[in-house]
């Protein structure tokens, strides 16, 4: 199982759309027009077809206080932060701080995803790295920690979160 979090309107929803339909393309072609997207409220269970079935729990960022409630389970973590919104980001700091140190996570792998990359206004990967104090948290946390630039609006950067979505649950199960 794949949990995918990340506080409310990061674009959580349109990343597994997205996933979806490129995995069924083999991680090839057109990804087609936008599919319509509304905030998640409660939970939404998403299967990926790649190489093998991969489950994605994605759940509401309105859900933020009991999301440890669905920490069993869970193989790889999926967690969003939109470099667009730089007031939401010390938010999706603490959020990140419990998810590391929680024990039920301390196996999974995470992959951390700065969403909205394509808007004129996002912040660059090196502010939020500083701002977040990313290297720290990578040296200090138990989990094997990957990042990744993307747009789940226009594309960028999900063929390489699916390759590591394949290669994470190929060796974790």
């Amino acid at each position: 199982m794949c949990l995918l979090l990340g506080a409310t309107g990061v674009g959580k929803t349109l990343l597994v759309k997205r996933l979806q339909k490129l995995s069924s393309r083999d991680g090839k072609g057109d990804l087609g027009d936008l599919p319509p997207t509304r905030p998640t409220v409660g939970t939404n269970l998403t299967d990926i077809v790649a190489q093998r079935r991969i489950t994605i729990r994605e759940l509401g960022g309105c859900m933020g206080p009991i999301w440890s409630s669905y920490y069993g389970n869970c193989h790889s973590l999926l967690f969003m932060v939109d470099t667009s919104n730089p007031t939401q980001l010390s938010a999706s700091c603490v959020q990140l701080l419990a998810l590391l140190s929680a024990e039920q996570l301390a196996e999974a792998s995470v992959l951390i995803l700065f969403n909205k990359i394509d808007l004129p206004c996002y912040m660059t990967i090196e502010e939020i790295k500083s701002l977040i104090r990313l290297p720290d948290l990578i040296a200090c946390a138990k989990q094997n920690i990957t990042t990744v630039e993307i747009s789940a609006w226009k594309g960028t950067g999900l063929s390489e979160v699916l390759r590591w979505l394949e290669d994470t649950h190929r060796t974790n199960g």
